[in-house]
């Protein structure tokens, strides 16, 4: 069989696969089809491929397939969270699976992400070591903001995700958010969902643009508001209200957030809403 048919049978086999994704087929056809082997033309020992967990995981988020995902992040816990298209190594990281959850605002794979990722063997939160970074520094938390995720942003911040790590600019989450504000008479319900999340995992407030709220504080006065200014500038320090919440968000492990978040006895508001169910409800 020529080199051109086996590529263009390899090819057929993606479609017929993402396509299978997409459509939510049941588990046990895409494993079956997941694992089909086919001859791999450009090795010169025609050794034998398959899709890898952390590829068939990456069209299970594109897809939302919740139950596919969950299968995968269960029986190839490892695997399924290494950098896709490479070996497995001792700096591999969930963060390409977690930025396209966000990007995606697929919430509860997330979660399911975030679980699995703290039982892995590091000494780091999942999403914070600097191996798992975008190319340009930023990490699943600066990509949240972007584009306003208050949950996403709630889920990262409580599985141990630092708010304070820049890009490679010097750029936080926080600023992230604030940029957009400059000039603006108010913020979006959801931005500011966002901004207030971080401050609550924020007890140290240091951010790029903390020298421009001090300079020019006229420009963020109406979308943030007096009080809200003057604690990021510097100026007062944080109410008792946020104070406490900080202390209480503290307690909480990373590895049952969720649920202990969803039990607390705090606004529905600070809760993840995207999230049908906690960790202990899912066959992890």
């Amino acid at each position: 069989m020529s080199s051109a048919v086996c590529t263009e049978e390899r090819r057929c086999l993606s479609l017929l696969f993402y396509r299978a994704v997409r459509d939510l087929k049941p588990v046990w056809m895409l494993e079956d089809m997941r694992t089909m082997l086919a001859l791999s033309p450009d090795d010169e020992d025609n050794s034998q491929k398959t899709y890898s967990p952390s590829e068939a995981l990456l069209y299970a988020i594109v897809h939302d397939h919740q139950a596919y995902a969950q299968y995968l992040l269960s029986h190839f816990s490892e695997e399924a969270l290494v950098e896709p298209g490479e070996p497995f190594c001792s700096c591999s990281t969930p963060a390409p699976h977690l930025s396209l959850a966000v990007r995606y605002d697929r919430l509860s794979i997330l979660g399911l992400i975030l679980q699995v990722a703290h039982r892995l063997p590091s000494s780091e939160p999942p999403a914070a070591r600097s191996c798992g970074r975008q190319g340009d520094g930023r990490t699943p938390l600066h990509l949240a903001c972007e584009l306003v995720r208050p949950e996403a942003v709630l889920l990262l911040l409580g599985s141990g995700v630092s708010p304070a790590v820049p890009d490679d600019q010097g750029f936080t989450p926080l600023d992230v958010l604030l940029e957009p504000l400059r000039d603006r008479a108010q913020a979006s319900r959801e931005r500011r969902h966002c901004l207030d999340t971080l401050l609550m995992f924020m007890p140290r407030v240091h951010f790029h643009l903390q020298k421009a709220l001090r300079t020019e504080p006229h420009r963020w006065s109406g979308a943030l508001g007096h009080d809200t200014l003057q604690f990021l500038a510097g100026f007062r320090p944080a109410t008792l209200l946020l104070s406490a919440m900080q202390t209480v968000l503290q307690q909480l492990s990373p590895t049952t957030f969720s649920d202990s978040l969803l039990q607390l006895p705090i606004p529905s508001s600070l809760k993840p809403a995207g999230l049908v169910c906690g960790p202990n409800d899912r066959t992890l």
